[in-house]
């Protein structure tokens, strides 16, 4: 499974793109890269503006 540290640009920029589409289940990102749904929020909060985040 994944540690945060381990995430590459690429890897972060489809997670954000994952999160930003709403229809994926928190379990796919735990599947693919072994994220739970507050890790995948924290990778949200740091990676946009605020206002993307809230969007």
């Amino acid at each position: 499974m994944e540690v945060l540290s381990d995430l590459t640009p690429e890897k972060i920029d489809r997670i954000i793109e994952m999160a930003w589409e709403d229809r994926t289940p928190f379990d796919a990102f735990f599947v693919q890269f072994g994220l739970k749904e507050n890790a995948v929020r924290g990778i949200m909060r740091k990676e946009l503006k605020r206002s993307s985040f809230i969007r």
